[in-house]
């Protein structure tokens, strides 16, 4: 009898892995999105510099807009593009230590289209800043967060 009831929990487990499989809506492909032309300049006055928290420490912060162009050669709209890069000062100490996602890119559509992106920088890493290693990827439908 054991060995009944093992066969019906056997099979039923994997009559229902078949159905999610073939009833489970289409993957989504992630998407590689080339950044170029990457440069930066000072935030608005109208946008308040603020502070940032490391190590739970509030210290006075500089802003800074990232900008450059994003590539999409998929030819489909990419959406939750998320920016990953490496940031440091100009004597070459990272900006964000331990961190590579910089932040997202709500919508690429197929093609070449501008990008720009906020960070906050501690006041006393000295400028210029370089920017290295930047990329993207993203979805070709919409994600949930």
């Amino acid at each position: 009898m054991q060995l009944r009831s093992w066969l019906t929990t056997v099979t039923v487990s994997c009559l229902f892995w078949v159905i999610s499989w073939v009833f489970a809506p289409a993957a989504l492909a992630l998407v590689q999105i080339q950044l170029s032309d990457i440069s930066y300049h000072e935030c608005p006055p109208d946008v308040a510099a603020g502070t940032v928290t490391p190590g739970g420490n509030s210290i006075a912060a500089n802003c800074f807009i990232v900008t450059g162009k994003a590539e999409n050669k998929s030819g489909k709209m990419v959406v939750n593009a998320d920016i990953f890069g490496r940031i440091y000062d100009a004597d070459n100490n990272s900006i964000l230590q331990n961190r590579t996602r910089l932040g997202s890119i709500e919508e690429v559509p197929p093609g070449v289209s501008d990008f720009e992106l906020r960070i906050s920088v501690p006041a006393n890493q000295p400028t210029p800043l370089q920017l290295k290693q930047f990329k993207a990827s993203g979805f070709t439908g919409q994600v949930r967060r």
